[in-house]
Order: structure tokens, then C-alpha cells, then sequence
């Protein structure tokens, strides 16, 4: 395959997709909101980091309840982010400059704002009665069953119209769709072909494994405290005290992933999915991109979370991979839109950044870059009046929610960073202000050059996107492994202490040809 045809075919094989959240990224109007002119305007940095794609996160019409995540019009784009227009001249830049765009796509659940919403709720025999989940309450007026929501509490919203319960797994201004219904099935597929036509190349698709529910409704099993993980919930969740084996990743979902897969295939568009499940991730991944026809790359929560990822945590990672999911393809990041950035997560210095930004351009499977991290940035400490994520609101403080994550870029030292010229919708941190993308570009040393000179180290090398990863070991600090296809191979070894080991020099990672 040459390298023309690769491009435009593979892709996303050991790609680099960065993802930019539309709220930070950058203001052009002046109201403290990024919006999608600003992501048009800033695309040449994007460009020059060397990635394939961009992923942005929503930025369809919304009451903002769950800040885009709650959609009232998947045709729409939200005016506090512009207009049709705007979109069209965002896609035709990003495509000049050689860059995919994969947009993201909440497909779980709508804004209870949404017209769907409204006419199923408004009766039980109306035509879109049964495109939500609905459920009579138990004799003693209780909810239908023991299913939790991801944000606090019962999964199950009262509605005095139907005298029925909905469905929520996230806010209860946010109802799941019933993928049960086939009229839905087909009512999503068509709404992806609709951005499809408009250019898009590809979808990072939200909670890819909550788009079933059990129909039988049965109650969720206790897990034992010593199996609950605080992956896909905070640890003060109850969340986590259940095993979700009813209300998510049930088999009827891998049918509906085929036929997306089959609607998008005239367009070669490209999927990758994020699977919420901290029982079976690996297990799902597998299922989900490790059979042709469903989705090409999933991402999994294993190094966005935690609070370190010493050597042997990422064999461990690759070990269990290898054993339950060998025939999938993952999407590796370590920071995202939704967990503290890993700079603090990890509490690393610049060089432990740099030394874990070069370890995963040389892993196997495909990579998402979070905005700011290419910077090096931590997480931002906001005060409880400044929050604006209802999840932080609910558990503070012993968890502040996304709000630390999603603070807005920081260009330059203009006024906010050179993000807006008025009020920005979230604080920019004073520590920020340190490390702006103009005074690292400056800076040869700097963290943003480190990862230029890592995604191309990625683009060189067709071992490091595309070839097989074997002796996988940890020794120590030491992390080792090779990759090698066709044409070459490369021995990887990294130390990831404070402290010299293995001939090597703290975070020094080593890459030898042969």
C-alpha cells in the first residue's frame, strides 16, 4: 500500500487524534465561550503538531446542562458556538491542512429539550411513546429496579404526564433512548449520514456500550468492595457498588454496531468508541473492534485513571490485553475531557511528561491527545463557586468534577491567555499562564516541542503505528518492549523513576534499530 493510499484508507491505524473541546479552545466573539471560528483559527497549530485528526467534542444545539453532552437537535449546531457556516469553513480548513475530523456523537441519550423527548413523554400512545425507556413503578410506587446513575442516585426519573419512570443514566434531564425500537435505530443512522454528507470523516462515539438496556429490566448485582474500581466513577459514587450487568454492555448492542458500521461505510468513515465499564473494558474492547464490521478503535479508562502508571501497570494493562482482547485495537490516552489531566494525576515534573508522551507514541494501537496536554498542563484547582460541572457540584469535595480539565487553552499572555477578551466561561489558572503555547514554542526544551518531536517519531517509524509489539517486560522502572513489521524493528526501554536505573537516566526512554 503506498503511502497516498494509507492516508486516505488506514489512517487511523497508530494515528494520532487530537481532541479539542469546543467550550476552551478559543473565543472569537468575545462572550468567554470558545466557539467553532476559533477552532477554524487555530487548526494551523494543530496542524503542526504532526497528528491526522481532530475529534471535537459537542457542539449541537443544547440547553447546556451536561455542556453539550444533553442534545435537543443532532441536525443543529448550538449558536453560542455559530452557525452551519462555520462548521462547513471549520471542515474545509481542517481538510487543507491535512487534517481528518471525527466529531462526537451522544447517541445513549438525548436533552430532555429534545422534540423526540417531548412527544414520547406527552402520552403513552403517541408515535414516539416508546423511543425513550419507560417502565411502571414497582406496587409501592418505587422505581422499577435498583439501577444507579453515573451522576448520584436512582437511574430512574418520575414523570407526572405518563405516571411512568424514564430512564437516565447520566442527569435525569438526560433520558436514554430506547435502541429496542428499531425507529430510533434508523433515526440515529440517518442523523450520522447527515454529517457524513457534510463532510465529516469519522465519530468518536460517547458511551458506546450504554446504548442497550436489559429488556427485562432486572435489578443490577451488589460487586464487593474489593472488586469496585473508581474508573468509570469517582470512589464516593455508589455507582461503583453495583455490577452493571443489566442497565449497559448488553449482546443486543454488537447487531446495532454492524449496521452503523455497514450506514457509514460508503463514506470510509472511521469510529472510535469510548467504553465506560470498569469490569470488563478489555472484554468489550474486544467484542467491539475485534471482529470485522463493527468499530475500528475503542478506548478503554486503564491509563486515564489511577494515580500512577508505574512499568509494571502497563505490562500488566498489554498482558490482560493480549489474553482477552488480542484481535482488538485500542485508542490509548491519558487525559481527557472527562478525568484530571495526568500531569497532576501522575504528579510529573516535565521530564516524567515527556518520557510518558514518548512511551505512548511507541505503543501499539492508536492514540488521543487531550488539548493543553501537549503543553503540559495540570489540572486547574477551582474554586466551588466557579464550578460549573453538576457532577463536581454533587460529590464536592471529594470529587470536584471535570471542571479542573476543562478549563479554556492558554495561547499567549493576553488577556485570559489569549483564550477571550471578556470573562472566560471557566477561570484560567494563574500557573497556566506559565506555560503558554507562544513562550514554549520559544523554548527549545519545552514540552510542546518534546511531543512534535514524539508524533514524529510515530509518522518515521511504520513499526511504531502499524507493527506488532512483543517482550513486553518490567524490570523496576525499567519498562521494555519491541515492535517491529516488515521492515524494521525497534527495541523500547524506558525508566520512569526519579532515579537512575538500567543504564538508563531518570525518564530517559531509549529506542534502538535492529
Amino acid at each position: 500500500m503506498d503511502d497516498l493510499t494509507e492516508q486516505t484508507t488506514d489512517w487511523w491505524k497508530g494515528g494520532i487524534i487530537y481532541q479539542i473541546y469546543p467550550r476552551s479552545f478559543q473565543d472569537t466573539t468575545g462572550d468567554g465561550v470558545g466557539d467553532l471560528a476559533g477552532i477554524a483559527q487555530r487548526l494551523p497549530y494543530v496542524a503542526s503538531l504532526g497528528v491526522d485528526a481532530v475529534w471535537i467534542s459537542p457542539f449541537f444545539t443544547s440547553p447546556m446542562k451536561d455542556f453539550g453532552y444533553d442534545v435537543s437537535d443532532y441536525r443543529g449546531i448550538d449558536p453560542l458556538f455559530g452557525s452551519m457556516d462555520d462548521f462547513d469553513w471549520l471542515i474545509e480548513r481542517a481538510h487543507e491542512l491535512g487534517l481528518k475530523v471525527m466529531i462526537d456523537l451522544v447517541m445513549s441519550h438525548t436533552s430532555d429539550q429534545h422534540e423526540w423527548f417531548k412527544e414520547s413523554r406527552s402520552s403513552r400512545d403517541n408515535p414516539k411513546s416508546d423511543w425513550y425507556v419507560w417502565a411502571d413503578p414497582k406496587p409501592d410506587g418505587t422505581a422499577p429496579n435498583n439501577w444507579l446513575s453515573i451522576f448520584g442516585g436512582s437511574a430512574w426519573q418520575w414523570d407526572a404526564r405518563r405516571e411512568q419512570y424514564f430512564l437516565h443514566n447520566f442527569l435525569s434531564s438526560q433520558p436514554d433512548l430506547n435502541f429496542h425500537n428499531p425507529a430510533v435505530q434508523d433515526a440515529l443512522l440517518d442523523m450520522a449520514k447527515f454529517w457524513l454528507d457534510r463532510g465529516v470523516d469519522g465519530f468518536r462515539l460517547d458511551t458506546i456500550n450504554f446504548y442497550f438496556h436489559d429488556a427485562q429490566l432486572r435489578d443490577n448485582p451488589p460487586l464487593a468492595p474489593e472488586l469496585r474500581k473508581a474508573d468509570t466513577a469517582p470512589a464516593v459514587n455508589p455507582y461503583n457498588h453495583q455490577s452493571h450487568r443489566f442497565s449497559k454492555s448488553q449482546p443486543e448492542n454488537l447487531a446495532f454496531l454492524e449496521r452503523f458500521r455497514e450506514t457509514i461505510a460508503p463514506w470510509g468513515a472511521v469510529v472510535v468508541g469510548e467504553i465506560g465499564d470498569s469490569e470488563r473494558g478489555l472484554e468489550l474492547l474486544e467484542e467491539y473492534t475485534g471482529v470485522p464490521g463493527r468499530v475500528q478503535m475503542s478506548y478503554v479508562f486503564d491509563f486515564l485513571s489511577g494515580d500512577d502508571l508505574p512499568a509494571d501497570r502497563i505490562v500488566q494493562v498489554f498482558e490482560r490485553m493480549l489474553e482477552v482482547a488480542p484481535n482488538s485495537w485500542a485508542c490509548w490516552a491519558m487525559s481527557n475531557h472527562d478525568v484530571v489531566r495526568h500531569i497532576s494525576r501522575w504528579n510529573l515534573t516535565d521530564q516524567a511528561a515527556k518520557a510518558y508522551c514518548t512511551v505512548l507514541m511507541c505503543l501499539r494501537g492508536s492514540v488521543c491527545l487531550y488539548q493543553g496536554e501537549e503543553l503540559g498542563l495540570p489540572e486547574a484547582d477551582i474554586a466551588f463557586e466557579d464550578l460549573c460541572d453538576p457532577y463536581g457540584i454533587e460529590f464536592w469535595p471529594e470529587f470536584k468534577g471535570r471542571d479542573g480539565c476543562r478549563t479554556p487553552m492558554v495561547w499567549d499572555m493576553g488577556v485570559n491567555g489569549g483564550f477571550s477578551t471578556s470573562k472566560p466561561w471557566l477561570p484560567v489558572p494563574h500557573t497556566h499562564l506559565q506555560r503558554t503555547a507562544v513562550a514554549q514554542e520559544a523554548d527549545a526544551q519545552s514540552v510542546l516541542h518534546h511531543y512534535r518531536w514524539a508524533i514524529g517519531l510515530r509518522r518515521k517509524h511504520s513499526a511504531l503505528r502499524h507493527g506488532d509489539m512483543t517482550e513486553m517486560a518490567s524490570e523496576g522502572p525499567i519498562l521494555s518492549f519491541r515492535r517491529s513489521d516488515a521492515e524494521q524493528s525497534l527495541l523500547v526501554r524506558a525508566n520512569l523513576s526519579d532515579d537512575e536505573a538500567g543504564g538508563l537516566r531518570p525518564w530517559q526512554v531509549q529506542i534502538i534499530e535492529g
